[in-house]
């Protein structure tokens, strides 16, 4: 069957409006604070329901085995949770960056969770489906709920909340940044106070990758260097996205057209809702 016809799932990116590490845990993990925010911009998944259980990602990923993407390992951890007899085939428009610090793949992996969910008739509770995120990766759960949210913990601690939705222009440098070398860095700052939600302002708050991240990314530099003339500039997540706000689309453009041609980049609306909600709620 052809996906011509299938519904489509958004899978929406995200930015981290701030991110502090505000120590080291004893698992090995980093307490941190940060706010996820979704953009309208967004990959579009196809799920064609199979009777027997064979899980099959119709649009391979470059260097990425099929058996190891986020988007076939949501659909297993489903099936082996639920026992669910059930299979898909799966198609992606990727339009969203590898690496990016944009929460592609967290995002790939919650859609295809909240979609099958819906589709195989599971029933799972959206917390439970949540946690079943986590197991994926720490960004997971915040996508699943698809509400803004102040994020502690690792990650998995969040706070629903609403905040202001501007346009941002989102510069990608073509460069694929590594997370785990960085929180391994013993230059990362690890002591960041922390803070409550009611106290977070833009302008008081900061990313504790960001310096790290544009001293080891020639790439990354120059993209922020560029884009920091025009507007107040952060990097998003662990990288090598950077974005900066603007009260109106038209704003936005202006700087936009200025891009150099190395550098590549998008648009969008800052949203409280993920999009994913929106269609789970047409489909049922």
């Amino acid at each position: 069957m052809s996906s011509k016809h299938l519904p489509c799932w958004p899978a929406p990116a995200k930015i981290n409006l701030f991110l502090h590490i505000c120590g080291e845990r004893e698992d090995g993990y980093h307490e941190l604070q940060t706010l996820f925010q979704f953009l309208d911009y967004a990959d579009q998944l196809q799920f064609e329901i199979l009777p027997t259980a064979d899980i099959e990602l119709k649009t391979p990923f470059q260097d990425v085995p099929h058996e190891e993407n986020l988007i076939v390992r949501a659909a297993r951890l489903l099936q082996s949770y639920t026992g669910c007899t059930q299979g898909a085939h799966i198609w992606i428009n990727k339009i969203l960056p590898q690496g990016g610090g944009l929460g592609g793949g967290s995002s790939n992996a919650a859609t295809t969770l909240v979609a099958l969910n819906h589709l195989w008739q599971c029933h799972v509770p959206l917390p439970t489906l949540r946690q079943l995120g986590q197991q994926l990766g720490a960004d997971v759960p915040v996508f699943v709920q698809g509400q803004c949210a102040f994020a502690e913990g690792i990650g998995e601690q969040l706070t629903a909340t609403d905040y202001a939705t501007p346009w941002y222009l989102v510069i990608s440098p073509n460069e694929v940044v590594h997370t785990a070398p960085l929180f391994a860095h013993p230059e990362l700052p690890r002591n960041t106070p922390k803070i409550s939600w009611n106290e977070f302002r833009f302008e008081d708050s900061h990313n504790d990758f960001q310096t790290l991240v544009l001293k080891s990314y020639p790439k990354v530099a120059k993209a922020f260097n560029w884009l920091v003339q025009y507007a107040p500039t952060r990097m998003t997540g662990t990288g090598a996205c950077i974005f900066a706000t603007f009260a109106t689309y038209e704003q936005a453009l202006e700087i936009y057209k200025k891009c150099p041609d190395e550098l590549c980049g998008f648009i969008a609306q800052g949203l409280n809702r993920s999009p994913l909600l929106n269609v789970l709620e047409q489909a049922s």
